[in-house]
């Protein structure tokens, strides 16, 4: 089987196996992209529940750039990784002012948090255009079948993979060849325990003829963990708490959150701290996040340090909140 084989091989399976997704098959640039935005970091079966309640809170690119960034934050709050979101919002603003979505590779790829692999994956799926779409999900499926062990986590290797995965890609048939290769591999060839034997591809896979399945795709060493402590206290005064939106250039850039006390000492309130959870885990990309968390009921308003603002109780939940924070603030419930 050569190379025009393997694609249609991928094309005939993906008729019979491929998955039904609500975004699918609706033609619409815009939904397409909200749930490529979301899948990039979520796994498929949170990120439609996502993408239901994004579309419904946003139907259009119009409504998304009209809201403001403390709307979608929220709407976005619990996918992590909070700069898609700002992205999406920026990109959306930028769509609007052009008069619609850009119907080109470059166009797409001008837009705010688009790059390669969302640009030809609306591209191709909205417009068909002959452009391959390169996830992880491909990487695994083309290493594998291919045999290429050049790491797919450098340039070297993107470049590789792209430029194999244009060659195989049928330019009349670019939506379903991307859509079949994604779902190939997020449903057959897996990272873990892939259906070899019933593969329509075994036969020419290089990984399976020669025993290195679950040695491919290959990756450089990531950078080692960092471990960061972070205390809160939530200061609670006649029904109000302190909060403040958290700088730019940091993690969980927008969000908000209580009190922060980071590599210093804690501040004096004039009252004592209720300590409500010590020690919780919060695992982030390249970091693990170790939270202690205080509850201060002071007689009369302290100060507060520059950025807090004072909010009612009631209304903390309308707010852009850190998934840590919001298992923090659980823990009220139990004090």
């Amino acid at each position: 089987m050569g190379d025009k084989g393997f694609t249609t091989a991928v094309l005939r399976w993906f008729a019979l196996n491929g998955r039904e997704l609500p975004w699918r098959g609706i033609g619409d640039p815009y939904g397409i992209w909200v749930s490529e935005v979301i899948l990039q970091q979520t796994r498929i079966d949170q990120g439609t529940d996502y993408w239901y309640r994004f579309m419904e809170r946003f139907p259009t690119v119009e409504a998304l750039a009209a809201a403001s960034e403390d709307e979608v934050l929220r709407q976005w709050q619990g996918l992590g990784y909070y700069s898609r979101a700002r992205n999406m919002h920026a990109a959306a603003r930028q769509i609007v002012e052009q008069g619609g979505f850009p119907k080109t590779i470059e166009g797409l790829k001008a837009l705010k948090g688009v790059g390669d692999y969302i640009a030809a994956a609306v591209g191709s799926i909205a417009f068909g255009l002959p452009a391959a779409a390169v996830d992880g999900n491909v990487y695994r499926v083309l290493a594998r079948h291919f045999g290429i062990d050049v790491p797919i986590n450098t340039t070297r290797g993107k470049h590789a993979f792209e430029a194999l995965a244009n060659e195989l890609l049928p330019l009349d048939q670019a939506s379903a060849f991307n859509q079949a290769m994604m779902d190939f591999g997020a449903t057959w060839c897996t990272p873990r325990s892939p259906r070899c034997i019933d593969c329509p591809v075994a036969e020419t896979c290089e990984a399976l003829r020669t025993g290195r399945v679950n040695q491919l795709p290959v990756k450089e060493k990531k950078l080692k963990v960092q471990e960061r402590h972070l205390t809160y206290i939530y200061i609670r005064h006649e029904g109000m708490t302190a909060l403040r939106r958290r700088p730019a250039g940091d993690i969980w850039q927008g969000l908000w959150e209580p009190l922060l006390v980071e590599d210093g000492p804690m501040p004096d309130l004039s009252c004592p701290l209720t300590l409500l959870a010590s020690g919780v885990k919060h695992v982030l990309t390249h970091r693990i996040i170790m939270a202690d968390f205080y509850l201060a009921e002071p007689a009369s308003r302290p100060n507060l340090p520059a950025g807090y603002q004072w909010v009612n109780e009631q209304e903390v939940t309308d707010y852009a909140l850190p998934r840590l924070i919001e298992r923090l603030l659980a823990k009220l419930l139990h004090e």
